[in-house]
């Protein structure tokens, strides 16, 4: 069987503009090497656009959720519902990305995505919101997400050369967490002026900048046509991960990182309101020095070029966020949350794109759907069940106590892979 190919209107879409480079300080021009290509970037920033959107609505849904019930166990709720689809759909998505041009199932997940933000626009505007409201349309977006987010990742690699894939995805990581920096920023200015309503109508307009974004990509995916079912195609998806050991793992990896590592920033309302009694300025302000150090995370990442040892790297980084959470479930001392915050945010953001970019450097095109898929199972699925968790401890006992939990399951768990004969310490 013949591997799929990427198929353009131009002679040599992927090649890098020549003279991007010349003149240029070596780290920077190996930091932001991926920017020679001219898809990735339309992708970028077109990307970062509706992400600063989407964190705009964020942190305006979490502060309604709470304002509407005052209960930790909905927050967890919401962000449960909105990751649940990625469960239940997610291998679907994969397979159809390894089926049709990725650019079309990614154009339709943006649309239902606009949709739903100008619904709770109107929801909100008109006074008419319930909590109910937001459960049903969060589980929406997640559907939408769990179609589009495999044609997305699906598509990042293939807009560059495959020596400039690492670089590829921290730079993407980091438009994501600049937008979580920006997103609160200006969502705390919105809310200020207007409200919550401000938030949800410049989401859905956000999207505008990514559908045009796609719309100009010249790289397609022309996939070989097939007769198999798509449960057949699951099936070869998931015999592809099973039998390479280092891809499980690094599956295993990215579930237990996210079901302890998304909570903190689930509970944070509570720290904000509750705790440190900051409202919706000390949150947002958490929200941004969290993003803070998820850039600097990402910079650093994307500066590593033919670095030996990522696998290794990898495990450290996660007892590092291990033991940042565990100082933020402690601390009462606002400064010293920041610090953690920070810290915290920068092993994350390096953890999720070092795990990323070890398992597309393993794939074929031909299977890089339906494996993206499969590893976005493992790292969004963790992120539902570890919120729903969080938030039943947190309702039971107290926010701090959840945190240290799953902080002291984070460590045990890299410490495991440590002292075990992992073929991620190779890596």
């Amino acid at each position: 069987m013949h591997e799929p190919k990427r198929v353009s209107t131009t002679s040599d879409p992927i090649l890098p503009e020549a003279a991007a480079e010349q003149g240029a300080l070596p780290f920077l021009s190996g930091t932001f090497r991926a920017f020679r290509y001219h898809d990735f970037r339309l992708l970028w920033f077109g990307a970062f656009t509706s992400t600063t959107g989407t964190w705009m609505q964020q942190v305006a849904e979490a502060w309604v959720v709470l304002s509407l019930t005052g209960s930790a166990f909905y927050l967890g709720l919401t962000a449960f519902l909105g990751q649940l689809p990625i469960i239940l759909f997610s291998l679907l998505g994969g397979v159809i990305a390894d089926r049709i041009d990725r650019r079309k199932l990614l154009l339709g997940s943006q649309f239902v995505q606009m949709s739903t933000a100008f619904i709770l626009t109107l929801l909100i505007y008109f006074e008419w919101i319930q909590i109910w409201h937001f459960l049903v349309l969060v589980f929406v977006v997640g559907t939408a997400q769990a179609f589009g987010g495999p044609a997305y990742h699906s598509l990042v690699p293939t807009l560059v050369k495959k020596e400039d894939v690492p670089n590829a995805i921290a730079l993407n990581s980091i438009q994501f967490n600049l937008a979580r920096v920006f997103g609160p920023l200006l969502a705390v200015a919105a809310l200020a002026m207007v409200g919550p309503v401000l938030c949800f109508g410049l989401n859905g307009l956000s999207f505008v900048a990514v559908i045009i974004s796609i719309s100009l990509i010249r790289t397609t995916f022309k996939p070989q046509k097939t007769d198999e079912s798509v449960l057949k195609g699951m099936k070869a998806g998931l015999n592809f991960v099973k039998s390479r050991e280092t891809l499980w793992q690094l599956c295993l990896l990215g579930f237990i990182t996210t079901f302890c590592g998304i909570p903190m920033g689930t509970l944070l309302p509570i720290y904000a309101k509750d705790i440190f009694q900051t409202g919706s300025t000390g949150l947002s302000t958490m929200m941004t020095v969290s993003g803070l150090g998820s850039v600097l995370g990402a910079l650093f990442y994307a500066s590593l070029k033919n670095f030996k040892g990522r696998g290794r790297l990898t495990l450290y980084l996660q007892l590092g966020l291990a033991s940042m959470i565990a100082t933020f479930s402690l601390s009462r001392t606002l400064w010293l949350s920041y610090v953690a915050l920070f810290l915290a945010g920068l092993c994350l953001l390096m953890l999720f794109t070092s795990i990323t970019s070890l398992v597309q450097l393993t794939l074929t095109e031909e299977m890089r759907g339906r494996v993206t898929s499969i590893y976005m199972l493992a790292l969004r699925g963790g992120m539902p069940l570890g919120s729903l968790s969080a938030g039943a401890l947190a309702s039971q006992f107290s926010p701090s106590t959840a945190l240290l939990l799953l902080s002291a399951l984070l460590g045990l768990s890299a410490l495991g892979f440590l002292v075990s004969e992992s073929p991620v310490k190779r890596l």
